[in-house]
């Protein structure tokens, strides 16, 4: 088999409420998006991933995912349906065999998971994640119980869904010439053409993010098991050299001087990068980019601070705040702070709430004192494992 899979996260998430669609709202200290596509990117039988995203998305989606490897977004259609097929046509071009289709919003999908859906297209043209309706069932569409429903048989399906590319695609294909544009699965498209579909055992964790609680739920969930709580502290300092511009924290300020050191000198974030490291047990920063090397030569120190926060990642872990002290006489940093969260936060994948940047000056004393340079001192958390 070779196996592609469709995330379709067009959208709008109203009902979760919040400013974002639900896909684009945080769990974890990431995007829920951010979770269900690193675990399908993350699988060693998936050889390729597309994701459908919704009209004006672009930002989010390039904000949610800017530290994954994944292939550009195509825009859905009015309907879940469209944005399916969308999405199924995009992937054409990877010779694929199989496929799964998988909300967004279903971003605890495990390996497991996926395994039995592949399992089960070994055998049928189509595989569906799903639980046996185990709650007494009521018809009520007037309020009132009209009678109750027999439960036997029935199943309450999830995604990813799995089917055989070809047929899936011509399935799509046919359901749109017949005028079908609201079947609310995949599993309905093939159900309309005759494919043979088995239930395979879905997940309860597998749920959907639909409401608010919902999403306060899966936040508190990813959070329950970080139980090894670190502290890390970094410090930096920095001389003035000629140039016109000083990078702090990811962000350029112009300047009449700039910070020498062999990368970008970009001190808040040498502060923090090590903070991190050291809260890890690691090395300082000049343990994995020594200067000595040439390769790190003017390279923007957002590359050494990926390299901690992955660090942690590895571990199953992340970093749950970040307070940062710039120690400066020169320039002025208050005006470029809201900035200087923003790429943060971007940075450590966490909120901005969660972020403090602070400017002091030495009140002409020392040599922060005489503008010789720029002192900045680091303080993280860093959640783990327990």
């Amino acid at each position: 088999m070779k196996i592609g899979a469709v995330v379709v996260a067009a959208g709008s998430g109203s009902r979760a409420g919040g400013e974002k669609p639900k896909q684009y709202q945080t769990i974890g200290g990431r995007p829920v998006l951010w979770w269900t596509l690193k675990a399908l990117l993350d699988h060693p039988r998936i050889a390729a991933v597309q994701t459908v995203i919704g009209p004006y998305q672009t930002g989010l989606f390039r904000d949610a995912v800017s530290d994954l490897d994944i292939a550009p977004p195509v825009t859905g259609g009015a309907t879940r349906q469209e944005s399916c097929r969308i999405g199924l046509e995009a992937l054409a071009r990877h010779g694929l065999t199989h496929v799964l289709i998988h909300d967004a919003a279903r971003p605890f999908l495990s390996p497991e998971l996926i395994d039995r859906v592949i399992a089960g297209l070994a055998t049928h043209q189509g595989a569906v994640p799903g639980l046996a309706v185990a709650d007494t069932l009521k018809r009520a569409a007037s309020g009132t119980i009209e009678r109750t429903i027999d439960r036997s048989g029935l199943w309450a399906v999830q995604t990813p869904q799995g089917f055989a590319y070809d047929a899936i695609c011509a399935a799509h294909e046919k359901a749109r010439q017949a005028g079908h544009s609201q079947l609310t699965d995949d599993a309905a498209v093939a159900e309309f053409v005759g494919l043979d579909v088995a239930i395979v055992a879905g997940s309860p964790e597998n749920r959907k993010m639909t409401t608010m609680d919902d999403i306060a739920e899966a936040d508190r969930t990813l959070n329950r098991n970080l139980t090894d709580i670190r502290t890390g502290m970094g410090v930096d300092i920095h001389a003035f050299a000629p140039g016109d511009h000083v990078m702090l924290c990811g962000v350029r300020i112009d300047h009449t001087q700039r910070l020498a050191g062999h990368s970008d000198a970009d001190v808040a974030l040498h502060a923090l990068t090590d903070a991190i490291l050291g809260a890890i047990g690691e090395g300082d920063i000049g343990t994995f980019f020594p200067p000595s090397d040439p390769q790190w030569k003017d390279a923007p120190s957002s590359i050494f601070l990926s390299k901690a926060v992955e660090l942690v990642r590895q571990r199953g872990g992340k970093v749950g705040n970040a307070d940062i002290a710039i120690l400066a006489e020169v320039p002025r940093i208050s005006p470029h702070l809201a900035a200087m969260k923003s790429s943060l936060s971007a940075m450590l994948g966490i909120g901005e709430d969660r972020i403090a940047i602070k400017a002091t000056t030495a009140e002409t004393l020392g040599f922060v004192g005489r503008r010789e340079g720029v002192t900045a001192f680091a303080n993280v958390i860093v959640r783990l494992p327990g």
